[in-house]
């Protein structure tokens, strides 16, 4: 989107740029503070490309998700920035000192990077009055990694951040000052948008940072029922033992790793047998750090002082492992782990203890807007959701990390991993649903059972499924302390589709809703489900076989598509192949290999195949019918031209100049006809190279099948005494 962003109680004009987005009828954003409507052409029909963005006086400055609704449904998320400052869109070049953009103080220029070059922007500098200057980009979406410079008139760098962070400088000298960036390897181009904050900023206090999307990491913060502030303060200098600041428990302090190698140190005192958990948050508050604390017991005698290590705590753990090459082949390439601080410190003893807290990136750093969060409190049994598309473990060479919206294709199932940190001890089943769904849409939970960081939701568009769309919402339920607690679960996507992660890092996120389409301008490949949709029944031990119905629609290369089992208790299944065109397959289940306890259960059966895709086949019925009429419509002009040509050179003189005025008129016409003739044929070439089939990897996923195993019968006395 250009621009991408805009001021509270503004209006502004985007341009959309897409891939695979055709028939665009709507442009929808994350809040309702922000509507879109399109911008009517000179033939007074609606644009496809260009639409009128009104952005209500009251809207928050953030960061939102703005996608639109195409032929194929919901599209993936582009990031779009309020502000409550000025903002303009660089429409020139300015990549020389002479053509540097002139900006105001405290407003934003949304701009595309010139690729190969430096932008250059100016601005008036007054002595001894502090400016900031940021330059967003990672955080909104954008591909490039700005370099950030601030020069003097003459274009002589004064200060540099090459890192795509914050600059903060006080002018010299009343006078002009110019601003440049460029990419770090100087690319450029559509993908590698910015937006350039330049703010007056008074006293020593962090420059405020343009908002930025939520990475994956955060999705366990904040805990719930989490006070916007917090209650206390770090209180500076407590680098040292003998400057600790003296805390009571619980807490919850506000600080910051600052200045350079800053070592914050809190004094308290607990008793024998308490457990008290801490948690640090700064790195999903989404700054780069490493939080690491250290809890010892302080034992005096006389001025001696004896220390004893009690817990060393570090990193929160990722639920899943991830991906050790950036793509999806031998794990997610989502990570949900932290580098922040989540763990437990057990108390001995009554005693005297002493938290150490710093940033193990903070040696050689000093910016004081790299702030924390410290809260130590007792358990406080909860839990964290984020679930993201499934990926698949591909032939060697491919290299694809895909963004995956819920656009269902109607008959189509997809696959979404839902995994949990769990905090403060928590470590029961949670059940997983999903609510307000668009109709004809439907979603199993396949929960994530107790000990477990991992479950999957299911969710399938109905065969006869029409066009619908809504915002829906995943959620976990669990029961803590006879209490159900219902947490909601973001879904994270790629920010771009990555088609080769050797050259190019995959960039996840969190999205800021849960949008669910289905679309009927094409059917899923194929459609796996249970032959009767009813709770299948077993006893404990015994073998169930459940009979499958598949609907093929496309071509698939091979014999036989292989699958395999999801599902709690249902892990173990065996890979089994399914024959080609096969109508029915009975899927076997041994619950005596499987050790299946009873209980009531969901599963699916996935895999993935090779399937002969068509591109919008029906494009190509549309083209050409407009490419016939096109030749018909070209074919009685030409006949029309031809014959008032005739008729003027057998017109007699006097009236032979409007004969041959018509037949002027004509021959337009015929260019006219010509053209759009050749537009057709163009297009009809087009869609149908487009519809030529192509061998595509497709995730197959069924839709959910539910068992029920029940206890074993135990023989009565009577019949056993007969035996």
């Amino acid at each position: 989107m250009m621009p991408m962003g805009g001021k509270a109680g503004a209006t502004v004009e985007v341009t959309i740029t897409d891939e695979n987005a055709e028939d665009l009828s709507a442009l929808l954003f994350s809040t309702p503070k922000i509507t879109a409507k399109p911008v009517a052409g000179a033939d007074g029909k609606a644009s496809e490309s260009k639409f009128t963005v009104t952005i209500a006086a009251d809207a928050a400055d953030g960061v939102y998700d703005a996608r639109v609704i195409s032929r194929l449904g919901v599209s993936s998320a582009r990031a779009f920035s309020v502000s409550h400052l000025p903002e303009v869109t660089r429409d020139k070049t300015n990549n020389s000192v002479e053509t540097a953009l002139p900006l105001t103080l405290n407003s934003i220029c949304n701009a595309v990077m010139t690729k190969r070059a430096v932008d250059f922007y100016s601005f008036q500098g007054t002595k001894g009055r502090r400016v900031a200057v940021d330059c967003a980009a990672a955080g909104i979406d954008s591909k490039l990694t700005p370099v950030l410079i601030i020069a003097d008139e003459q274009g002589r760098d004064l200060l540099v951040n090459r890192t795509g962070g914050m600059l903060n400088f006080t002018p010299p000298a009343d006078g002009k000052y110019l601003i440049k960036v460029h990419g770090l390897t100087f690319q450029g181009g559509a993908e590698h948008f910015y937006r350039l904050a330049l703010r007056e900023v008074v006293g020593t206090e962090p420059a405020p940072q343009q908002p930025m999307t939520a990475a994956v990491s955060s999705m366990s913060w904040p805990p719930q029922g989490l006070a916007a502030t917090a209650k206390a303060k770090e209180a500076e200098p407590n680098n040292q033992q003998a400057q600790a600041q003296k805390i009571a428990l619980p807490c919850d302090v506000a600080g910051s790793f600052f200045p350079a190698a800053d070592v914050d140190t809190y004094e308290f005192t607990a008793k024998k047998g308490e457990v008290w958990w801490v948690e640090v948050a700064s790195e999903r508050l989404g700054l780069n750090t490493d939080p690491f604390v250290l809890v010892q017991q302080v034992k005096k005698t006389g001025d001696k002082e004896t220390l004893t290590d009690v817990a060393e705590l570090n990193d929160i753990a990722s639920p899943m492992k991830i991906s050790t090459n950036g793509y999806s082949y031998d794990g997610p390439p989502y990570n949900a782990g932290s580098p922040d601080v989540l763990g437990k410190v057990e108390i001995k003893e009554d005693s005297l203890y002493r938290l150490q807290l710093r940033d193990l990136f903070g040696g050689t750093r000093s910016e004081s807007g790299n702030v924390y969060r410290l809260i130590v409190r007792q358990a406080a049994p909860d839990f964290a959701l984020t679930a993201w598309a499934v990926h698949m473990t591909l032939r060697n060479g491919d290299r694809a990390a895909l963004s995956k919206p819920m656009a269902l294709r109607a008959g189509a199932t997809m696959a979404f991993e839902v995994v949990v940190i769990r905090r403060d001890g928590y470590d029961g089943e949670i059940e997983l649903g999903m609510e307000n769904l668009p109709v004809g849409v439907t979603a199993g939970g396949l929960k994530i059972a107790a000990g477990k960081s991992m479950g999957t939701m299911i969710i399938s568009a109905a065969e006869n499924a029409k066009p619908a769309f809504s915002l829906a919402k995943i959620v976990g339920r669990a029961q803590i302390k006879g209490v159900t607690l219902t947490r909601s679960c973001p879904v994270a996507s790629m920010e771009w589709p990555v088609k080769d992660a050797k050259g190019e890092i995959p960039s996840p996120r969190l999205m800021a809703d849960v949008p669910v389409s289905v679309s009927d301008s094409e059917k899923a490949p194929i459609t796996i489900a249970a032959a009767e949709s009813k709770v299948w029944e077993a006893k404990v031990g015994e073998t169930l076989k459940v009979p499958l119905k598949l609907t093929w629609r496309n071509e698939f290369t091979g014999t036989s598509i292989k699958l395999k089992a999801y599902g709690a208790g249902f892990e173990g299944v065996k890979e089994f192949d399914i024959p080609l065109k096969a109508a029915t397959h009975e899927a076997v289940l041994d619950l005596g290999a499987l050790k299946t306890p009873p209980g009531e259960y969901t599963l699916a059966f996935y895999g993935s195949a090779v399937s002969k895709y068509r591109y919008n086949p029906e494009a190509v019925k549309l083209a050409e019918a407009a490419q016939k009429q096109a030749e018909q419509e070209a074919l009685a002009v030409a006949t029309n031209t031809k014959k008032l040509i005739a008729d003027a050179g057998n017109t007699p003189t006097n009236p032979k100049s409007d004969t041959a005025n018509a037949a002027k008129i004509a021959a337009e016409k015929q260019k006219l006809a010509d053209a759009a003739k050749a537009e057709a044929i163009k297009r009809m070439k087009t869609v149908t190279e487009a519809a030529e089939p192509k061998d595509t990897v497709d995730i197959i996923v069924s839709e959910p099948v539910r068992i029920s195993v029940k206890a074993a019968q135990v023989a009565s006395a009577a019949t056993l005494e007969k035996k």
